[in-house]
């Protein structure tokens, strides 16, 4: 098995251990960033109201698209920032720098990698999320879409491959910003453990793969969250002014929320964001670093 085979199996792992334990959280992010102002009063009002009238299965509503697609999404993340460092070992073994074998990236080079990683990742998390956001925002009666691909089928007879990657600008904007950090905080924490401990990379403990990658998550979405929001909004609006559009580009959409819900409007559902970020982020190394370790033992 080749080594991009292996990464991208490996990403996979943690994309689905990824979605299994933060999708609950998710779906009360995106409730809460898409109401009209003063529909909930916090988090746990969300989450109560999800509970009380659609049951504790609505918690996992749109999943199979994310555990589909975020399973490929973080496979190609992983595939892309593996190759990005071998490519950067290489040019450090030339050229000297690198430490003994190259592999220590300096931090211009891991943000490059992690850049080109979420742009990768950008082309399918685009409609992968626009899809799960449409299911998790339709009503439970009588809701337009049944299922994922109900949904994209009905969105592409209507509105075209466009309709399909509405929201595209935002989430390009939002992948490349969040991963530059996102991989940057997670492979400097493993670097520095290396140096401190001498060990390999393959003996960094599960526990603090889960530690590192709740960091790296808190990074991503210190930089991101206000990026979301409106990639949440533009993916939830109508797709023409006769279906209720009112954002007519990302950037009028940032406007017309400052306009008229002020500055928190950018902050509104990061309670459950940030209880979801450790635990999501966390599985996601664990189970990328766990999955690699087992791949390369053959």
């Amino acid at each position: 098995m080749s080594k991009t085979i292996k990464d991208l199996t490996a990403g996979t792992a943690g994309g689905i251990a990824q979605v299994l334990v933060g999708q609950p959280f998710d779906i009360v992010k995106v409730r809460m960033q898409t109401a009209p102002k003063g529909t909930y009063s916090g988090m746990m009002h969300c989450a109560g109201g999800i509970l009380k009238n659609e049951g504790p299965l609505a918690f996992y509503k749109g999943t199979l698209t994310p555990l589909l697609g975020i399973g490929v999404c973080v496979s190609i993340q992983f595939g892309v920032i593996e190759y990005m460092k071998r490519v950067f070992t290489h040019m450090n073994i030339a050229s000297g720098a690198g430490g003994p074998i190259g592999k220590d990236l300096n931090a211009g080079q891991l943000v490059v990698s992690g850049v080109a990683a979420g742009l990768a990742n950008g082309f399918v998390s685009g409609p992968v999320e626009h899809i799960r956001i449409r299911l998790q925002t339709q009503p439970s009666i009588n809701p337009p879409y049944n299922g994922p691909f109900d949904a994209m089928k009905k969105i592409y007879t209507s509105h075209g491959i466009a309709g399909i990657f509405k929201g595209q600008g935002v989430t390009f904007l939002r992948e490349a910003t969040g991963y530059g950090v996102y991989f940057l905080a997670y492979e400097k924490l493993v670097q520095r453990e290396m140096r401190i401990k001498g060990i390999r990379r393959e003996e960094l403990s599960p526990m603090n793969a889960v530690l590192y990658g709740a960091t790296a998550g808190y990074a991503l979405w210190a930089v991101i969250y206000p990026i979301d929001m409106i990639k949440s909004r533009m993916q939830t609006d109508g797709f023409t002014v006769a279906t209720g559009r009112k954002y007519a580009s990302s950037l009028g959409c940032a406007k017309q929320v400052w306009r008229s819900e002020g500055p928190k409007a950018f902050l509104r559902g990061l309670g459950p964001t940030l209880l979801r970020s450790p635990f999501a982020n966390g599985a996601t190394f664990l189970g990328f670093e766990m999955a690699n370790r087992f791949l390369n033992s053959f």
